[in-house]
């Protein structure tokens, strides 16, 4: 990884680099962060020759060699001091909340547009929304791409950033055609590999961002990671890591919930963790205990599902969903939770 002095090379110096390490079978991945734009080496970094070269450069500050599976992702790496934010939220200074319908009905688009509504007033940074779902039953409701003018709708009236799930390459190109500020993977797309590489082109030099969900299987979280290492190697590091229950469920929840995992990852990763509650337990009763304990566990925020009528909605909604009086009241707890956690100034003392 190449650190130049300066906050980004000229274009005469990356044809420079990128003609040094040629030589060495490999190329140069340029990585736009917030402040500065670093340079991934693409391929065996190991040679010493390279790197000597490199650093002779009276442009480039230092060369990091990091051996780790997800050099981009390590929290070692110069994209620590990376900021996502979404929407008017710089994850890691507050809470973000994102809330709305696991599903939106096409043919009802009042529910989602009054929701959308609700979760803006309840206190939401911003809207989940599922236009395309993947169902283990073939014959279940599978989404319906009519249903991305109605997030966009919503994303109008309420000036709030919407977040989607993708699940192939026409899926992306529409989201991110409409507007779509948050690509989400879901847990049974989280090592598909191939979506994961399609997904980081077509984001390359967007101000898109993409909500990893952990895989439902409960795989090491170096995969989990390095999954997302999938997406940032094509130039966008803004990638959040989003905990949501793994397999095999525990008796009373539909899954395992995850969110203890947060200071784990936060050990390994600078990314932001945005954990989903709602589809940890799966039950609209559990949500708030659940929620709680993810913001207890230090997440960066959470992902909850709200429906103006539960029983009217479609998807995991009539299970899930909280009410908008209750998101109000979560919200609140939430982030007075949050802000009691968070490390506090030192106080000058004058002896």
């Amino acid at each position: 990884m190449i650190l130049p002095k300066n906050n980004r090379l000229t274009p005469e110096q990356v044809v420079e680099i990128t003609g040094v390490v040629a030589e060495f079978g490999c190329k140069i991945q340029p990585i736009v962060g917030a402040v500065r734009t670093i340079y991934a080496i693409v391929g065996d970094e190991r040679d010493d020759l390279m790197i000597n070269r490199l650093e002779g450069l009276d442009y480039i500050d230092r060369i990091d060699r990091i051996q780790s599976p997800f050099k981009l992702m390590d929290r070692r790496s110069d994209l620590a001091n990376h900021r996502i934010a979404i929407g008017s939220v710089t994850l890691g200074d507050e809470l973000l909340v994102i809330a709305g319908q696991c599903t939106i009905d096409p043919k009802n688009p009042n529910y989602y547009l009054e929701t959308s509504q609700a979760v803006k007033e309840a206190g939401a940074n911003a809207l989940r929304g599922g236009v395309w779902k993947p169902r283990t039953n073939p014959y279940s409701f599978q989404g319906d791409a009519r249903s991305l003018e109605i997030l966009m709708e919503a994303s109008r009236r309420t000036g709030l950033p919407v977040v989607t799930e993708v699940m192939e390459q026409e899926h992306i190109n529409l989201a991110l055609d409409c507007g779509v500020h948050v690509l989400q993977i879901g847990a049974r797309n989280a090592l598909n590999y191939s979506l994961l590489r399609q997904i980081g082109r077509a984001i390359a030099g967007r101000n898109t961002t993409v909500m990893l969900k952990r895989s439902i299987h409960n795989g090491p979280l170096s995969e989990f990671i390095s999954a997302a290492e999938y997406i940032a190697a094509f130039g966008n590091p803004n990638v959040i890591l989003c905990p949501r229950g793994t397999q095999p469920q525990l008796d009373g929840y539909r899954n395992q919930p995850d969110e203890s995992i947060t200071p784990l990852l936060k050990e390994k990763t600078w990314a932001p963790v945005v954990v989903d509650p709602s589809h940890s337990v799966g039950k609209a009763g559990y949500v708030p205990a659940a929620a709680l304990a993810a913001v207890a566990y230090g997440c960066d925020g959470l992902c909850l599902e709200a429906h103006v009528s539960p029983s009217h909605g479609i998807g995991d909604d009539p299970k899930q969903a909280v009410t908008p009086a209750v998101l109000t009241d979560l919200i609140k707890r939430a982030r007075a939770l949050h802000a009691a956690l968070r490390p506090q100034p030192a106080v000058a003392t004058h002896a």
